[in-house]
């Protein structure tokens, strides 16, 4: 699934694509994709409004979308495991997995596309409630090191399954909660009240790293499925230290990387930059 460095691009890259631009007459081609009001009623609901501005939080890409200056609801798009975002000429042939089409004023065609079919285009009058579950932002200025290592301690949870937790910090995934921990030098199984404060601000201080360098590389593209809006993959899978490196050296130390599974997800990791906890 795409995490926040991947959704980011993806805001990135159709932003100056599409604000500014009025939205016509959806075609949706897998009613699911955009929800449970069905396909009239998001037509509805579109077709004639303005994209105002395109952001995101944590794993969702929104469109806030106007009408005569006011607002008018948003779009709210979740890529899941195979989704994407594509804004294409409108003679540009679709792929056979385009789940929903907008076209766009002035040319131009926003594109749905979904393998899968596990993501969603939804339209919503308003954001209130939606985002009530998430955790902070990583990136954001209101998560400080401070912050971070007080809500440490106030969990025992490991540390793996806690990063995941997106009501604990929104974004993180399997990929980039290995990478952290390892460049913080913690195990994936260390209780998050047992790691001292200043390797708190370490492991917030990496994750940020993390994601920003991610970001810069448009992401990682370690499968078929995640491409950037512009078709090209990610290159950040090339930087990876430990994420799918199993038995191959640790780039660090040189010692065997190895696979565990943690809260039945696949870990990796580095038994010398990352020693176990004691009660292991």
């Amino acid at each position: 699934m795409p995490e926040l460095p991947e959704v980011e691009t993806v805001a990135r890259l159709v932003r100056p694509k599409l604000e500014g631009r009025r939205l016509g007459a959806a075609i949706v081609h897998w009613p699911r994709t955009v929800g449970d009001a069905g396909p009239d009623a998001f037509t509805r609901n579109v077709e004639g409004a303005r994209v105002a501005r395109v952001w995101r939080r944590a794993k969702y890409v929104v469109c806030d979308l106007e009408r005569r200056g006011r607002p008018a609801g948003h779009l709210s798009i979740h890529l899941r495991m195979t989704g994407r975002l594509h804004v294409e000429p409108a003679a540009a042939e679709p792929s056979p997995y385009a789940r929903v089409e907008v076209p766009l004023d002035r040319g131009g065609v926003l594109r749905f596309v979904d393998v899968r079919k596990f993501g969603r285009f939804e339209y919503r009058p308003t954001l209130d409630g939606v985002f009530d579950h998430l955790g902070p932002e990583p990136l954001g200025d209101e998560w400080d090191a401070a912050r971070f290592a007080r809500e440490l301690r106030a969990r025992s949870r490991q540390l793996k399954p806690l990063l995941l937790d997106q009501s604990f910090l929104a974004g993180l995934g399997n990929i980039y909660v290995d990478e952290a921990l390892h460049r913080a030098g913690l195990h994936p199984l260390r209780r998050s009240d047992r790691v001292p404060a200043a390797r708190a601000r370490r492991l917030h201080d990496e994750i940020r790293a993390t994601l920003a360098e991610a970001i810069e590389r448009e992401g990682s593209s370690f499968d078929t499925f995640y491409r950037t809006p512009e078709g090209q993959p990610g290159s950040y899978q090339h930087q990876f230290r430990v994420y799918g490196r199993q038995g191959k050296p640790c780039r660090t130390c040189g010692r065997t990387l190895v696979k565990i599974v943690v809260g039945q997800r696949g870990t990796h990791l580095c038994t010398r930059c990352q020693p176990a906890p004691r009660l292991l």
